[in-house]
């Protein structure tokens, strides 16, 4: 029997913006109120936070967004059922900007750029 090896997993410093959560809750309300599926909703928000910790283990491991081209890609999107994750790479961690629906207009995520 030989040494096992100690595996630990270097997770990103994650920061949620205000906005993102409430684009959280307005997915998680829509989905329980308005559709009248409230364990779908829990589902569903259960998906983007477990989707955000895998953004905080690996934040590189996600497509550029097309959207907000850079030299250094440090914008990124994470598709998490029909909802995309919008995130920016920065030197303390990584922050949530955004989260949207695939089928929404590419206008909103450009005025993302702008979020400091």
């Amino acid at each position: 029997m030989g040494k096992k090896e100690k595996t630990s997993i270097k997770t990103h410093q994650v920061r949620i913006l205000d906005e993102a959560f409430s684009d959280i809750d307005q997915i998680a309300d829509f989905i329980a109120n308005i559709n009248q599926q409230p364990l779908n909703a829990v589902k569903v928000t259960e998906a983007i936070f477990e989707t955000i910790n895998k953004i905080g283990q690996n934040p590189l491991a996600y497509r550029e967004c097309e959207q907000l081209p850079t030299k250094t890609k440090i914008y990124r999107r994470a598709v998490c059922l029909s909802w995309i994750i919008i995130y920016k790479i920065t030197k303390s961690g990584t922050l949530i900007l955004s989260v949207i629906h695939g089928s929404r207009s590419p206008l909103r995520i450009k005025k993302l750029r702008k979020i400091k």
